[in-house]
């Protein structure tokens, strides 16, 4: 029998899926990724890291098949648009700059003066905000110039890890697409748009589709990682778009809730509709586009708290947090949060927001603290789905993904916040198990169609009318609190 695996280059993991043409895993291993913030809105990560997770964590899925010669094919998904800079050599340059990273508002605010942003966002499909490439190209020039002159290749995560694979550089188009490169019209790399960032187009290496074949394993990473030396590997793709895939995101009016390191929103369309407040991509299916947000931090944010309040990161802390949580009314008597950590991306765009927790005294538990975030988040969510409304891209089913999907305090809290039921997956590692069906279709033993294969409904979060009626008002005092604290966040920038 036939098997592929999907690798996802995560936030906070790092996890590779085995799965049969039918759909069924069969076997699957994470190890967990750190994020760095060295400073307020700073959000990096090391390549190298991710290099060492997806070795072990391939040779772990390898070591539980019956017969690694069945293996078809490999593709990788990660965070989008994560910046990987290499030298002439191949070398890394310095850590990441991640997606989620908000260091480079003085560069926005340069670029938008520079450009028409409804010509920019017409002709890209995106707004001028701190997701493009440009923008973060921009500040390492200024602050780190001595490494900007040494720039040889520009890439994404999942791209760095198709390189350590095959020995070639390739860069799928949905990172292009997001970084602001492509142009709608032609759907290529566009010379002038790479130019915005201070570099020539020459950095970025050949464009790829996820399905197209960007090398074949190596003998020395045969050696390392148990897969069989000329695997095909795949181009690759941005884990939420095959988050969107693995839980059969085909249908219009359909909105899958991903909950990873960053919180992310996909809807479908067939066309591209340019919104400046909503990012858009390709749909892996070619024809659709998946118009998405994506909230800086999420799972990251979770994490980051655990640490702080409960000792350590890890999903045993989250558990119990969770369970102190359960037990406090909805609303944390009062406790309000802002999920800002990192900035925000979408929908406001506002690299300079932070995040604040609210209404505390000391009758007040960590348990109102952790439950306080679950909501905001929650309200990031919903803020997303009034966009969706607005755009005339009405959501009529809400699906749930990704690792913090797992928890069933979290998710009653979205349903209750947002006022519909979330479909959770039986299957909470959606952007690997995206990745590969991804391969299977590249290897033809699959088609797009029939990823249904793939999904698999687990439990279904009903909102209470009681728990909607607390949402509405957690949901009025969230966009309340951010418009009260919104020149507050951004004195320090008129101050320096």
């Amino acid at each position: 029998m036939p098997i592929v695996i999907g690798l996802d280059i995560g936030t906070t993991s790092t996890v590779a899926v085995a799965m049969a043409p039918s759909g069924e895993t069969l076997a699957w291993a994470s190890r967990p990724s750190k994020l760095s913030s060295s400073q307020p809105g700073f959000a990096e990560a090391d390549p190298a890291e991710w290099w060492l997770n997806a070795q072990a964590v391939l040779r772990e899925t390898t070591g539980a098949l019956l017969d690694v010669s069945e293996l078809a094919g490999i593709c990788v998904t990660g965070m989008l648009p994560a910046v990987v800079l290499l030298d002439k050599n191949r070398n890394v340059l310095r850590p990441s700059i991640q997606q989620s990273d908000a260091r480079c508002g003085r560069e926005v605010e340069e670029l938008q003066a520079e450009v028409d942003e409804v010509t920019f966002l017409r002709r890209t499909g995106q707004g001028i905000t701190q997701q493009l490439v440009a923008p973060k190209l921009r500040w390492i020039a200024k602050h780190e110039p001595d490494l900007f002159a040494q720039i040889s290749h520009v890439l994404g995560s999942y791209d760095f890890i198709n390189m350590q694979l095959t020995g070639n550089l390739t860069v799928e188009r949905n990172w292009a697409l997001e970084a602001g490169f492509i142009d709608l019209e032609t759907h290529d790399v566009d010379s002038g748009l790479v130019s915005l960032s201070g570099l020539q187009s020459s950095v970025l290496p050949s464009l790829i589709a996820a399905h197209e074949v960007a090398g074949h394993v190596t003998p020395e990473v045969s050696q390392a990682t148990g897969l069989p030396p000329g695997l095909p590997v795949f181009g690759g793709a941005a884990d939420h778009i095959a988050s969107a895939l693995a839980a059969g995101l085909t249908n219009a009016g359909d909105v899958l809730l991903k909950f990873g390191g960053a919180g992310d929103i996909i809807a479908i369309a067939d066309k591209p509709e340019p919104d400046y407040r909503l990012f858009l991509d390709y749909h892996l299916i070619p024809g659709l586009y998946a118009p998405n947000g994506c909230m800086a931090s999420s799972g990251s944010l979770l994490r980051w708290l655990a640490a702080m309040i409960g000792g350590s990161q890890d999903d045993t802390s989250l558990k119990l947090l969770d369970g102190e949580a359960a037990s406090i009314p909805a609303g944390s008597d009062g406790v309000r949060a802002l999920p800002y950590f990192l900035g925000e991306k979408t929908p406001i765009h506002d690299p300079m927001a932070r995040g604040t927790v609210t209404g505390l005294s000391l009758s007040h538990s960590r348990a109102h603290v952790w439950r306080a975030v679950l909501e905001a988040v929650a309200c990031g969510f919903r803020h997303h789905l009034e966009v969706l409304e607005e755009t005339d891209r009405p959501p009529t089913r809400l699906l749930a993904s990704d690792g913090g999907s797992r928890s069933r305090v979290w998710m009653q809290i979205v349903a209750d916040i947002c006022g519909q039921p979330v479909h959770g997956l039986a299957d909470a590692y959606g952007s690997s198990v995206g990745a590969a069906w991804v391969a299977l279709v590249a290897v033809g033993l699959a088609s797009w169609g029939d990823v249904s294969k793939a999904t698999a409904i687990g439990e279904v979060y009903q909102p209470s009318d009681e728990g909607k009626a607390m949402g509405d008002i957690i949901y009025s005092d969230y966009r309340e609190l951010y418009d009260a604290l919104k020149d507050y966040f951004s004195r320090e920038r008129r101050n320096d």
